[in-house]
């Protein structure tokens, strides 16, 4: 598909007056990493992640066509006549703004309007209707904010799925693989990994010769079969710091423009997912620890070596990881870690461990929390949509 195949034509928005829809939709954790990109959204390297299931954003968006909040206020037909010259001046207004009022786990923020007003901007010429919508949308996450698991993934998708629904309002006909593709590709210009939102289990983003259907314009279910060894896969993370990080993923993608090891690391990546292609499928478990490691510490030293440069890691986060190896050699266990921008670890292991690895997790890598949080997690589904009573 190409952008074209995106834009709403022919839409009319008397069939949705009002209402709203509400999805609950996952984080993602990048095996291998996107780290860098080109405008609009474009991936300079191609990505896959395990789609999560417990760290999850939930998000209300209600929506009111402009025209049936206008006549609704006008109350009388004398009235209604008055307003013609007004209806003018607010259709114009219209024509030059988005309507909308955000409120995040149940306090109005003025802070997020940027950069949804962005968001909206990107998408308008796929989704036409907006500005003839007033919106409201009512947010929260099951995880901290802005602390190094990927917030802006699942919230952004969250929104995008909502407003694929009301697309759909307008143009019940779409089928389902569309509406999917559509969401994807919206999220994607409101932050490139909430791309890999949407679906479950793993999700392939970027164009690669080895991955049938991959795109840069959308994530696509990986499309060979996954061996048994990664079904409900486990991600324990571990808060090692719940404050929001040091530089945020937008000025870190901004960082490899001219970034002195961009073109070996983009190389890099896209080598590391046709291998990662042939793991997931033969199960090596070995294999994917080491490949999923190397690349958490490849995007840390990409931060690392950038100008300005960060060190985003925490003396914790370095404790846990060697902890991690030690009880990894002398178990003979299948655990691995991988990080986001963030000093929050990401414990990864296979079901068939889990009551070992746990115990291991609970009483050696938990002290070394802040105040001892983590969250356990696994591969899920993909998001999913919370019927309004």
């Amino acid at each position: 598909m190409i952008e074209s195949d995106f834009i709403l034509t022919n839409f009319d928005t008397t069939k949705a007056a009002e209402g709203s829809f509400t999805w609950k939709t996952p984080s993602n954790i990048a095996l291998v990493k996107y780290w860098g990109k080109k405008e609009p959204q474009i991936p300079e390297n191609t990505s896959i992640s395990f789609t999560l299931d417990a760290c999850f954003t939930l998000t209300t968006l209600e929506y009111t066509n402009l025209d049936t909040e206008r006549s609704r206020s006008a109350g009388s037909y004398n009235e209604m006549l008055k307003q013609v010259q007004h209806d003018e001046l607010e259709k114009a207004e219209r024509s030059r703004s988005f309507n909308f009022d955000i409120y995040f786990e149940g306090e109005k923020k003025e802070d997020f309007k940027p950069k949804i007003q962005k968001f909206f901007e990107r998408i308008e010429q796929y989704v036409p209707f907006l500005k003839q919508y007033d919106f409201v949308i009512k947010s929260r996450n099951s995880f901290p904010h802005s602390s190094g698991i990927a917030s802006s993934a699942s919230g952004m998708s969250a929104l995008a799925l909502c407003i694929m629904s009301l697309e759909k309002e307008l143009n019940p006909v779409m089928t389902d693989d569309y509406f999917n593709k559509k969401a994807s590709f919206l999220a994607r210009l409101g932050s490139g990994s909430a791309c890999r939102s949407i679906e479950g289990e793993l999700i392939v983003w970027g164009n690669h010769s080895d991955i049938k259907g991959s795109s840069n314009l959308f994530g696509i279910k990986f499309p060979y079969k996954m061996h048994k060894n990664f079904k409900n896969y486990h991600d324990t993370i571990l808060l090692v710091d719940e404050g929001e990080k040091q530089v945020s993923s937008t000025v870190g993608h901004q960082l490899m423009h001219n970034h002195p090891f961009a073109q070996q690391r983009f190389l890099q990546a896209n080598e590391n997912i046709s291998k990662l292609s042939k793991i997931l499928q033969t199960g090596n478990l070995k294999e994917f620890s080491s490949l999923v490691e190397s690349e958490a510490l490849t995007l840390h030293a990409m931060m690392m070596t950038s100008n300005p440069y960060f060190i985003l890691m925490k003396p914790n986060t370095l404790k846990i990881i060697h902890k991690i190896w030690e009880f990894r050699n002398k178990a003979n266990a299948n655990i691995c870690f991988t990080l986001d921008a963030g000093a929050n670890v990401h414990v990864l292991y296979p079901e068939n461990e889990k009551e070992r690895i746990n115990n291991f997790i609970i009483k050696e890598l938990v002290p070394l929390c802040q105040e001892n949080h983590y969250i356990c997690d696994r591969v899920g589904q993909g998001a999913k949509q919370i019927i309004n009573n």
